[in-house]
């Protein structure tokens, strides 16, 4: 099981501010350096802090690289994010979420002084790995977690689920009842069966145009 596994797990069973819009570009330049500069020792980290003190621990970890003079052993912090649609009273409301909730990505080349300063930065409750060694993030799950950041299509959140009971609340079988048979979330768009003269029809809707019953 890889690192970006681990999180997703431990995020699943429930582990656990202002965030940089440019993240994904800064996450794309560091990662430009790296290939040119790859036998430096840098590498990409985790670190676990308390849910929701994300951007303020990634604050704190900023300010203690410039006053302890850092910059060279640390080069990048970014708390994942993406775009995320709820749907809401028939709305849409596109809002900012963290990809980890809890957790931080740190490019840095690892030593006991770096590993210091980072770990007892306010907030900061360990990095994640085996034991107490730091397990570096593999390329290729650095890659997934940029495409995740940069992805135009934002993460639609609905809350309903297949086979449950919809109402619809929005064009020809307005206020009629139906069960959900399929979700399509690239599409946004959800297959409901109505009882239509006594026959089960399927009909094709936008998340809008249903809610739960």
């Amino acid at each position: 099981m890889d690192v970006e596994e681990q999180l997703e797990g431990n995020i699943d069973k429930g582990s656990g501010m202002e965030a940089e819009g440019d993240m994904a570009e800064d996450l794309i330049s560091t990662l430009e350096e790296e290939e040119i500069e790859e036998d430096d020792g840098r590498a990409w980290y985790v670190i676990h802090c308390y849910s929701g003190n994300e951007d303020k621990v990634r604050h704190n970890i900023m300010q203690r690289i410039e006053s302890m003079g850092m910059e060279d052993w640390v080069f990048d912090v970014v708390v994942p994010t993406e775009d995320e649609v709820n749907i809401k009273d028939g709305e849409r409301q596109t809002v900012e979420r963290k990809v980890f909730p809890g957790y931080i990505l740190v490019n840095m080349i690892l030593t006991e002084e770096s590993w210091y300063m980072v770990r007892n930065t306010p907030g900061v409750t360990g990095f994640v790995g085996m034991g107490n060694e730091p397990t570096p993030l593999q390329p290729e799950e650095v890659a997934r977690i940029l495409k995740r950041m940069e992805s135009e299509s934002p993460r639609v959140n609905v809350t309903f689920r297949q086979g449950e009971r919809v109402r619809i609340v929005d064009g020809p079988f307005e206020d009629f009842y139906g069960k959900v048979a399929d979700i399509d979330m690239d599409r946004t768009t959800v297959r409901v069966m109505v009882n239509f003269f006594g026959r089960e029809t399927p009909v094709e809707l936008d998340f809008l145009q249903v809610e739960e019953a």
